[in-house]
């Protein structure tokens, strides 16, 4: 199984790190976040990665290669001429993938312990084209799911915008863990559905959530912490040795 790693990102809450540095090379004692979410995969003896690249795409590239991509084949999907978000990226390093084969997508900048081995059998049990980590914790965005657990809509409670894709009287609001496990189909939805350029993963799943089953993986109780901010480095010290 392949794997990529979402490292592209400006990481503008992450300043002032992020005014010389990539978010994915901050440090949670001693080891990057990128390090750290390679070796999560290895757990799982995935070891072909695909890492996407933007902000101080060098840097990123060369503790790769300073570090023999820590033990696993580390392949570049480079976005330095224009930063796609995930979906985008995710669709631009297509060709890195293996037709055919299932594989799964993480955030460098999330740390946590989520069973990979669980979320894939989930995901065979529920015969699903994508299933995704979620757990019950606060968060200004929430993925909307019924009571199988399918993903029905999405909703942000600072702005109050909603948008839901399968009416329902009573929904399970979740936080999303960025850790995501894909049929290779999806490119050619992605493709139909006219996806190009700069998107969202969370505006895929909208898109093809009425019409395909899409789940989430509720592992409330593992850990996970989100270092999107300077101040969460000591908690994710804490919490991953």
């Amino acid at each position: 199984m392949k794997a990529m790693i979402f490292a592209a990102g400006l990481g503008t809450r992450f300043k002032p790190w992020t005014d010389k540095h990539p978010k994915a090379l901050a440090l949670v004692n001693g080891k990057s976040l990128l390090q750290r979410n390679v070796e999560y995969l290895q757990l799982y003896g995935i070891k072909d990665v695909i890492i996407n690249v933007h902000h101080f795409a060098d840097q990123v590239t060369e503790a790769i290669q300073k570090n023999n991509g820590w033990g696993s084949n580390i392949r570049i999907s480079d976005e330095r001429d224009e930063l796609l978000e995930t979906g985008g990226g995710l669709l631009k390093a297509k060709n890195f993938f293996t037709p055919g084969e299932k594989f799964i997508t993480c955030n460098a900048d999330i740390l946590t312990d989520l069973n990979i081995q669980d979320l894939v059998a989930y995901h065979n049990e529920k015969k699903a084209l994508i299933t995704f980590g979620v757990t019950e914790r606060i968060t200004s965005r929430y993925l909307l799911f019924d009571e199988n657990d399918r993903l029905c809509g999405w909703k942000n409670t600072k702005t109050g915008e909603t948008r839901i894709s399968i009416p329902h009287i009573h929904y399970t609001e979740l936080a999303y863990s960025c850790v995501v496990f894909f049929e290779y189909e999806i490119f050619r939805l992605m493709e139909e559905k006219k996806f190009s350029g700069k998107f969202s993963l969370i505006d895929v799943y909208l898109a093809l959530d009425a019409e395909h089953p899409i789940y989430g993986y509720d592992h409330s109780g593992d850990r996970l912490v989100d270092v999107g901010k300077p101040e969460s480095v000591p908690l994710a010290e804490a919490v991953f040795p």
